[in-house]
């Protein structure tokens, strides 16, 4: 069995488009005509730039090889060009492939890809959703609004969810950590507080911060939600001063979340050693696939740390966070997306059902893409799939920072 040819397809969701701009989703197939399905995320190159270093992937390292070498193809892929370290661009290209070869090998053993990797753990997975508008809510509102917020989580919990994210804090700025405004502050606190009264001791409260803010400024806007008793504090810091998670961690009495920036257990274990995070996040379709996201929740083990896979992205990467949250034994929670097009490019093969998401039993990734649906929505924009704003804070007049906001074009 040699992979042969690879097809890449670019995606857009339509409006409102949760789930980013676009998804890079890839196909694979074997000389035997197996063919697998994999989703390559939020790539730092647009989505032009990034076919090709995709294919450049594939040629040099996957092409005539056997699906179920995973980890030499890890290892030549991880050291090359003389690198040997985290590189979220070559790592976002094999991820997307290495997920098309699981769901390769478990067609080709018609077995679900969790019984390839140590077997059923969970049988199901405890899901959670990020807070999006209900219909009566107006866009423009909903993302300063903590009584819309609140409205949003009661409707969640009815429909099952036992956990809900949300993060109205600050502006996604590019310049790299600031101290919150005071009315960033205030705001989410108004949160906090409307969402905890609205679901009770129903619900955990998730509370996001996309990388934001300076170590000070995290542990100032920790300490004034800690009263609500959040089960994680998401990526208070940028990534890239890992070592200074630990001071969030010291100072806030919130488990500190992090990994969706993140890339292969190189980044996590410096998290990890230094105590800086108990809560993993790893986006499948970046992070090293699926091998090295198992490697990973076993090296967490050790350190008592749970996995929370992250997923802003298509169904393709959501179905490989299944597979892996079903076999480990350190599950926390997988987020989810729910939109009639995620449904639909699967063609319903994997649901949220009263907040839980059962262990697929089908063969591979448990999926059934509709490859028709996907080539029908080709991405045409310019914007990547997530982007910062240049402007900095705003101290004077406040931020409208729309965290899950429609994904249009600058």
């Amino acid at each position: 069995m040699k992979l042969q040819d690879l097809d890449i397809i670019v995606t857009a969701p339509p409006a409102p488009g949760w789930g980013g701009r676009y998804w890079i989703l890839v196909k694979l197939t074997t000389a035997c005509g197996i063919t697998g399905w994999g989703e390559c995320y939020a790539a730092s190159v647009g989505p032009t730039a990034m076919q090709a270093v995709i294919r450049d992937v594939f040629e040099r390292y996957f092409l005539n090889e056997n699906p179920e070498n995973v980890e030499r193809m890890f290892r030549r892929t991880y050291s090359s060009g003389f690198t040997q370290r985290p590189d979220l661009t070559v790592m976002g290209a094999f991820s997307g492939l290495e997920i098309a070869c699981w769901d390769i090998l478990g067609k080709q053993r018609d077995r679900p890809v969790w019984a390839l990797i140590g077997g059923l753990m969970n049988e199901r997975i405890r899901a959670y959703t990020y807070l999006y508008p209900l219909p009566k809510h107006k866009m423009a509102d909903f993302w300063t609004s903590a009584d819309q917020a609140a409205e949003a989580a009661a409707d969640c919990v009815a429909r099952g969810y036992t956990a809900v994210k949300f993060d109205p804090a600050g502006p996604y700025t590019m310049r790299g950590g600031h101290q919150p405004a005071m009315s960033d502050i205030t705001r989410s606190v108004a949160f906090c507080k409307a969402i905890r009264e609205a679901v009770g001791d129903r619900a955990d409260l998730l509370f996001g911060t996309h990388g934001q803010f300076t170590t000070s400024g995290a542990i100032r806007l920790g300490q004034a939600i800690e009263p609500y008793s959040p089960l994680w504090f998401e990526e208070p810091i940028p990534p890239d001063n890992l070592l200074e998670f630990q001071h969030v961690a010291q100072a806030v009495r919130i488990p500190v979340a992090t990994g969706e920036r993140m890339t292969t257990r190189a980044e996590f274990a410096t998290v990890l050693r230094s105590g800086g995070a108990k809560i993993l996040q790893p986006a499948l379709g970046r992070a090293g696939g699926i091998w090295e996201a198992r490697k990973l929740a076993a090296l967490a083990e050790s350190f008592n740390a749970e996995m929370a896979p992250h997923l802003y992205a298509g169904p393709i990467e959501w179905a490989a966070n299944i597979q892996l949250a079903a076999a480990i034994p350190n599950l926390l929670i997988a987020e989810t997306i729910e939109t009639p097009f995620h449904d639909a490019l699967i063609k319903s093969t994997i649901k949220v059902e009263n907040g839980y998401v059962t262990a697929p039993q089908a063969p591979g990734l448990g999926i059934d893409v509709d490859e028709a649906l996907a080539r029908a929505h080709p991405y045409t924009g310019t914007g990547l799939h997530l982007e910062m704003q240049d402007a900095p804070c705003n101290y004077a007049e406040g931020n409208d920072f729309q965290g899950g906001a429609p994904a249009s074009d600058p």
